[in-house]
């Protein structure tokens, strides 16, 4: 059983913002698999597949380590086995990397998630910076047209990633530029 947990925070207003992207790139998967979020469980809203769990924590970005806890605990899963889905403002956008370990950057979610849980694979989604804009105030604004042509592409490789760390097909690193 593998676990995809994509980052994010849960109220409708962040619904297309670049620090919900993470949630949109779970939430694609589980249209390709024709699975539904229907249950609530261990602080997220969950969606199973046949041999894979979606999870998007409900505990607001900055406290996601909580519900991963919960999550590895109730379903007894090695960090090995679940794969969290994030923004990355360090990264073009567009660009997303797989990783089977590393630091948190600059990310306060995974931040949360290394301190109370540990070091996860990790698939990054690049949103780039607004170098005008405060960095708070960026990751929450909306997603404009041309930068969501940009991020659709890199949800689908992303999806075709996940689908390789669920059927255990990818274990190295692994970068793809979309731009």
């Amino acid at each position: 059983m593998k676990i995809i947990v994509g980052l994010g925070n849960p109220e409708g207003k962040y619904n297309n913002t670049y620090h919900n992207v993470g949630f949109s790139v779970v939430d694609m998967f589980a249209k390709q698999k024709n699975i539904k979020f229907t249950n609530i469980k261990c602080q997220a809203s969950i969606a199973k597949g046949e041999n894979f769990i979606l999870a998007k924590p409900n505990t607001y970005m900055n406290l996601s380590g909580n519900s991963v806890y919960e999550l590895k605990k109730y379903f007894k899963v090695p960090l090995s086995d679940i794969l969290i889905v994030l923004d990355d403002i360090d990264m073009p956008k567009g660009k997303i990397r797989f990783r089977l370990a590393g630091s948190a950057g600059t990310h306060n979610g995974l931040r949360d998630i290394v301190n109370k849980v540990g070091i996860t694979p990790r698939l990054r989604i690049g949103i780039g910076r607004d170098e005008n804009m405060d960095l708070a105030d960026y990751v929450l604004s909306t997603i404009d047209y041309k930068s969501k042509e940009i991020l659709t592409k890199a949800y689908i490789n992303a999806c075709n990633l996940i689908d390789n760390f669920i059927n255990g097909e990818l274990c190295q690193d692994t970068t793809i530029c979309n731009n």
